[in-house]
């Protein structure tokens, strides 16, 4: 334990040991043995976005890697949220629920909390595949004022950016000195009305913090500039998301590792650091995670990169907007891109009245329900015609599969499933 190429192909042909993953190549013997196992220590390099983990005998790294975390997960939440209260809504009667709102001790947010898993899941893993006697986490905390100024202190804590200001609008055109952001603006107005632009739209995780939004002239804060420069309009903010995570969990992580493993020790970043200078290694997740295991002269092995992958879509509706032809270009462009202008009803001002442009209606709007679960889900790898693809969806109720490495769209009994790809894959 570990074992070599030659011998693990010798066990196989002989039929002493079966395969259990492909990746990272693993097998298991059919026939008992005596449990001589050497010390393992697994070091994770803990994360927001990614997990960096290597695990390290007396001799050798045995595994290593990094583990890429799934996004997203707020902008899921909230449209599931969204299609929630739409299907409420449309109730005659529903009953009171607002007795059983209540926050237990110790919650996290459901985007937290996932990460917080998916850090457990992947420590799961490894210990399947591997006996590990011994786990090293790094914990951090942050103090995220004092990375925004270096010099705050005592009471200043406790006066931010918008000490003075009624709220985060009136601050956010405060910093822009009430002038319109946009470069290309031709609002002649002497007075212009300003508006707070979210840099980003809800269902993408856009929040009310000054650093997510920028002032804009009501002439330049229409709709069709949504879908039009500001949509690629990202400026750079700074996110302290990843620091923000760690401070939060990094207790929680290892007492909850304590409760199943029998010895999990912590360390921080300054001692991961003067080990990795010392070892004259490069900064990365693989790196420092191997630094936390304790490693020093060991051969190093091949890193491994997992990605963790949507398991299922729990959205059982859509809403497809209906569909008109644009007399000025004569192409076909959703009824939200030609509406009436009017963005807010208590506004004086309002945008051009773009109704007068559609023309032919190619399509109504419908909303979709999915009724059941497919067998093939997407990023799944399936078999047509001798090659592997990659499952992009389904159409016409489950009977075709679309692939996303062809244009042709397979019927499903003539595909073969090769790899399901859910969790980390």
């Amino acid at each position: 334990m570990p074992t070599n190429n030659a011998k693990a192909r010798k066990l196989l042909k002989q039929g002493k040991a079966k395969v259990v993953t492909v990746k990272p190549f693993t097998i298991q013997l059919l026939y008992g043995t005596a449990c001589y196992t050497q010390d393992i220590t697994l070091g994770i390099d803990s994360g927001y976005l990614s997990i960096g983990f290597s695990a390290v005998s007396e001799k050798k790294e045995l595994i290593s890697g990094e583990a890429q975390l799934l996004q997203n997960v707020k902008e899921r939440l909230y449209e599931r949220s969204m299609y929630r209260r739409g299907r409420r809504g449309r109730l005659r009667y529903r009953k009171p629920r607002f007795d059983n709102r209540s926050t237990p001790k110790g919650w996290f947010a459901p985007s937290i909390r996932h990460k917080l898993d998916s850090h457990l899941r992947l420590i799961g893993k490894l210990s399947k595949i591997l006996p590990v006697t011994h786990i090293t986490v790094e914990v951090a905390a942050f103090d995220i004022q004092k990375i925004i100024n270096p010099d705050i202190e005592g009471k200043r804590y406790q006066q931010g950016n918008q000490l003075g200001h009624w709220n985060v609008r009136e601050y956010v055109l405060h910093r822009d000195s009430h002038k319109c952001q946009n470069p290309g603006c031709k609002n002649k107005d002497e007075k212009p009305v300003l508006r707070a632009h979210h840099l980003n739209s809800r269902i993408n995780g856009a929040t009310e913090r000054p650093g997510d939004m920028v002032t804009l002239c009501s002439q330049c804060h229409v709709p069709e500039n949504h879908k039009g420069f500001l949509k690629n309009w990202k400026p750079k903010v700074n996110n302290f998301k990843d620091a923000t995570f760690m401070t939060a969990i990094r207790w929680l992580l290892v007492d909850r590792l304590k409760e199943t493993y029998p010895s999990v020790n912590h360390t921080y970043g300054y001692i991961t650091k003067n080990h990795r200078i010392g070892l004259k290694l490069e900064k990365s997740h693989v790196n420092d995670a191997f630094c936390i295991a304790g490693g020093r002269t060991q051969k190093r092995a091949e890193p491994i990169n997992f990605t963790q992958a949507r398991r299922n879509n729990r959205c059982l509706e859509k809403f497809y907007d209906a569909q008109y032809i644009d007399t000025r270009t004569g192409s076909k462009t959703a009824a939200s891109n030609l509406n009436s202008g009017r963005a807010t009803r208590n506004k004086d001002k309002s945008g051009e009245n773009l109704r007068k442009y559609r023309g032919k209606k190619v399509s109504a709007g419908r909303r979709s329900i999915r009724k059941q679960r497919y067998f093939y889900q997407p990023n799944d790898l399936v078999k047509y015609g001798g090659a592997v693809y990659t499952v992009k969806g389904t159409q016409n109720l489950g009977k075709y599969v679309a692939l996303k490495e062809i244009k042709k769209v397979p019927n499903v009994g003539l595909l073969k499933p090769y790899r399901f790809r859910k969790g980390f894959v």
